[in-house]
């Protein structure tokens, strides 16, 4: 099984970002220094191969520059409408990560999107945090996964 989660979320990340917000200058920076203060967490559940959850960490003045960029709205705070667009942008983004672990014969499937932080007090054998910076602002990922298949 491989277990590299980090480069397939970066992959992801990227190609999304490109693909629905011209963002083309997304690099990874070191998740230190990243307070979740005013930041929205969006978790994407996974089950199949792997189980657990990925949590997307958007500052609120992230989510608001890339539903600018989306709608061409200008808003001033994270309201439901805001709420669903980051949403979906994790979605999507999922989606594409178990694409690309499909290719690796990882089967795997999502849960809709809610808001929560994660759980500090769950372990998981899989764990790994990546972040990036763009135009827009930073993101930053929690990914926590446990395998369940068999090996």
């Amino acid at each position: 099984m491989n277990t590299d989660l980090y480069t397939p979320f970066l992959e992801a990340t990227r190609s999304v970002f490109e693909l629905m917000l011209d963002l083309s200058d997304v690099e990874e920076r070191s998740s230190e220094g990243f307070t979740g203060d005013n930041t929205m967490n969006i978790s994407i559940g996974v089950i199949g191969d792997l189980a657990g959850e990925v949590v997307y960490c958007f500052p609120a003045e992230t989510s608001l520059n890339m539903v600018k960029i989306m709608s061409g709205m200008e808003l001033d705070s994270v309201d439901e409408f805001v709420t669903s667009a980051i949403s979906e942008i994790s979605n999507i983004i999922s989606g594409n990560v178990l694409t690309i672990l499909a290719d690796g014969d990882l089967k795997c499937d999502i849960l809709p999107p809610v808001i929560r932080t994660a759980d500090e007090n769950k372990t998981y054998a899989l764990q790994t945090a990546c972040c990036l910076a763009t135009s827009a602002g930073d993101v930053c990922l929690d990914i926590r996964l446990d395998p369940t298949a068999q090996q």
